[in-house]
This record gives structure tokens, sequence and C-alpha cells, in this order.
């Protein structure tokens, strides 16, 4: 099983600063996701209703989760499939294996799934022996490469050109020495030749789920390639993989969320793929599975219910939050040390495996707040992070020096008078050793900022002064 190095968050961050192979892959390709979401916006006028839709969508579906899930269980037994309650990764992993040995498989399909990579059912199938094969494109390759994906919509984001030619070298033995990769269609190709035995010849396919109607027990997955379409339409058995908040209502509700879904990840108005699976295949069907199995999977989900931390639980897995949040743009997706990245994975990882192995991820943020503001479903990041400092703080899993360092400045900030007079004694202090330079490049009690930057020495009176000075005088409005 992978094992999360979250708590190396600063190492892991270290060592992706110093990678130039990275840094090549997010500088290339982390501003288009930005500039599509933005043209995808502009272009619907109604994209800041249907936000708050989607919220509302989302907050009535977890008010009353259970009555939904009992009601989309029902309609997958209708249908002719079943549904394999989980409480933990344990169980899930358990359910879908029993139904793999029960079917005599040997070779799976997967369809893109971060849930699959949360319980890391991969692992578990192979120890087992059988061979599960991913089929998404970026999926595929980092299997390859033996690593998790580095974002949650675009798993080799971290990846460039010459890192898949290497991959295929590696993997497939039979390449000809004179093969190169030039274009996105050569690793197509190459991809698309060697799965195709394994479509083929599986027994069991296992997809993930974007959304579960509830009104018809249906399950719903969003792609860009037909893979999933594949895996879940050639084998004998479907598995679906889905957590518990991915439960909506009605169909209606879910064309709603897919408005903002696709518009938000890839700046499209729709993916390629929209595909509705319901249940086995029925008589008369062309196509289909003649087993349907849903895994439903809390895993700390249910937890979250009723708490400060419920509001993450409406994230649509559309990697908006990621895209533009700086910190990722600077360190990538396996600085964070396990499967949920960026923004939505450093409040999504301390509810899953706790704040004491993940407590540097709520840390690692600038708190510009554009992570919530390009949210769909308009979760409040940055304020669910300060939440999980509270909690750290609380439980004294901050180190001492920090903890003491707060308390200080708590007791001149409590202090009004005391607390200005100290800051501008300090910057007065400050301005005048750097005068000369403006600048320092070592400084008692601020290494941490000094290890990689010169700290800009103060010019002027604090802002508090100023901003006094300026009303005073009338300037401020």
């Amino acid at each position: 099983m992978h094992i999360a190095t979250s708590p190396a968050f600063k190492e892991n961050a270290s060592k992706a600063l110093s990678n130039a192979g990275l840094q090549k892959a997010l500088a290339r390709s982390g501003p288009s996701f930005i500039a599509r979401r933005a043209a995808a916006v502009a272009a619907l006028p109604e994209f800041e209703a249907l936000r708050d839709a989607a919220r509302d969508i989302k907050n009535h579906a977890l008010a009353n989760l259970d009555f939904y899930l009992e009601t989309y269980e029902r309609n997958v037994l209708e249908s002719g499939g079943k549904v394999h309650w989980c409480t933990t990764a344990d169980e899930a992993r358990a359910a879908v294996l029993s139904i793999c040995q029960a079917a005599g498989a040997k070779t799976v399909t997967k369809g893109k799934s971060m849930i699959g990579e949360e319980i890391a059912i991969n692992d578990h199938l192979e120890a087992h022996g059988i061979t599960p094969v991913e089929t998404d494109l970026g999926e595929y390759i980092i299997q390859l490469r033996h690593e998790l994906p580095s974002h949650i919509i675009a798993p080799a984001f971290h990846l460039n050109l010459e890192d898949w030619e290497e991959a295929f070298r590696q993997a497939h033995t039979d390449l000809p020495a004179d093969r190169t990769f030039h274009e996105r269609r050569d690793i197509l190709i190459e991809a698309r030749t060697k799965l195709r035995s394994s479509f083929l010849a599986a027994d069991v396919g296992i997809t993930g789920a974007n959304f579960l109607v509830a009104e018809t027990g249906s399950s719903v997955i969003v792609t860009n390639e037909g893979n999933g379409d594949l895996t879940q339409t050639l084998p004998r058995i479907h598995i679906v993989l889905a957590s518990i908040e991915k439960c909506v209502p009605t169909l209606e509700d879910t064309v709603s969320l897919l408005r903002v879904l696709a518009r938000s990840a890839t700046g499209q108005d729709f993916s390629v793929y929209t595909t509705f699976s319901t249940g086995a295949r029925r008589p008369g069907d062309l196509d289909g599975p003649e087993e349907y199995h849903v895994v439903l999977i809390d895993n700390g989900r249910s937890a979250m219910l009723g708490t400060e931390f419920q509001d993450m639980l409406r994230c649509i897995r559309c990697a908006a939050c990621m895209n533009h949040c700086p910190v990722y743009g600077a360190v990538g997706g396996h600085a964070y040390g396990w499967v949920y990245p960026g923004p939505m994975g450093s409040v999504l990882t301390p509810g899953l495996i706790g704040v004491d192995k993940a407590g540097h991820l709520p840390n690692a943020s600038t708190f510009c707040g554009k992570c919530e503001s390009v949210c769909p479903v308009r979760i409040p990041l940055p304020g669910l992070m300060r939440h999980w400092r509270e909690r750290e703080f609380e439980r004294h899993l901050v180190p001492s020096a920090v903890r003491a360092n707060l308390g200080i400045w708590a007791w001149f900030a409590r202090r009004p008078r005391l607390y200005r007079l100290a800051t501008r004694a300090a910057a007065f202090g400050l301005g005048l050793a750097g005068r000369r330079r403006g600048r320092f490049s070592r400084l008692p009690l601020a290494a941490g900022w000094t290890a990689g930057r010169d700290l800009p020495a103060p010019e002027g009176d604090t802002f508090f002064a100023r901003y006094a000075r300026e009303k005073r005088s009338g300037t401020l409005q």
C-alpha cells in the first residue's frame, strides 16, 4: 500500500523546488488551465448563479445523505445491480477482491479513480495475483513509473515528453529503437496499441464515479478519453468505486453540477464523454456488463458530517483550486505526500489520515483566497485550513518554538498601545540597521526567510502609524 509522506512536506517541497524537470512541467502546463477556465466562465453569464445552485444542491444532499444513499441503493437493486457498503478502506479492498475472485479474474482494467488511489486497490489486487491495468493515459504512464498521481484530473501533470518516452522504452521492450515521440499523438498511438489487448482480455472493469444519482441508481463518469466507456462495457463485470458524498438527488441536479464541473476543470463546456451507467445488461441491450457492483466507501467521510469540515464534502474534484494555487504551482502534487494535493488536499487529507500526519498541509498556503474564489461549489478552503491549524494548535502538535513565539505576539496584541510602540521601535531599529544595503541577507530569528531570500529593510513608519496619519490628513475616504 502507498504510505503517506505528508509529514515530510517541507522536505518534499524542497526537493520539488530544485527538480528542474518538474519546474519545467509546472511552468508549461499550469497557466493553460487558468486561461481556459477564465475563457469558459466569461462565455457563460450565469456562471456565478450556477455556482450558487451547485453549492445548494450539494448542501441539500449532504444534509439528507442517509435518505439519498438508501434511495440510491434501492434503485441500483431494481436495475439489477448490487451495492457493497464499506466503512473502511480495508472493507472496500476486500469487497473488490471478492468480486474479482468470484469472477476468476486475472486481468482487471481500470478507469481513472481517485478513491481507487485512496484505498490503494491496485496494490491489493496485485498482492493477490490479479493484474490491474490503468487505461487512462495519464494513469497508465504513472503506473509504468510506479508513481502516484500528481494532480486529480491530470495525473501525469508533473511529466515532460521525454519522461513519457523513457517510461515507454523501459516498459515496452518491443519498442523499435528508432521510434520517436515528437507530439501527443505519438504517445496516444503507443498507449492505445498496448492497451487494446487488455480491454479484450479483462474479466472485470473498475471505474470511479463523478456522481451517483439517487433518483435512478446511475453512476456518472466524466472523461476526455474513450477508455472509461470501454472499461465499463467490455468486461463481464463492472465495479464502481465511489465515496458516499458523490450521491446527488436527481438527474436535473447532476446536469447542474456538470455545467460547472468541466468549465472549472478543463475550460470545456462539457467533457468529451459524459457517461451514465445504470445496472447490468438488460435483455435486448447490445453491450454492457453481466454484473454491476457499486462499492460505496466512507473511510472517514461520515465523521466530517455535522462538523466545521462538512463543506469539504461538497468537492466535485474539478482541481480548480490547485490549478490556481501559488503553492501547488511551485511544488507540484507529489510534495503533498498522498493522494489529494493542493488546497482541497490540505483540507481533506488531515480529515482522512489525521492532522498529526498531515498538519503541514493546511499550513502550506499563502491564504491568497484564490482557491475559494474559483471553487465551483464555493468551498471556503482558507477558512477550513484555519480550522485545521486551530486543531493542530489545540493538540500541541505545533513546535514549541512556534507556540512560544505566538504566545509572545498574542501578549503584545492584547495590549494595542504597547503593540504599536513595540512594532514602531522594531521597524525603526531594523530600518536603521539595514539603511546602507536596504536588505538583510542574514538576520537572527528570521533564518527561515533569509535562508532562501533577502529580507527587505523596513522603510518609513509602520502601517498603523501611516494609516492614522493619512486618516488625520483626510487622504483616506
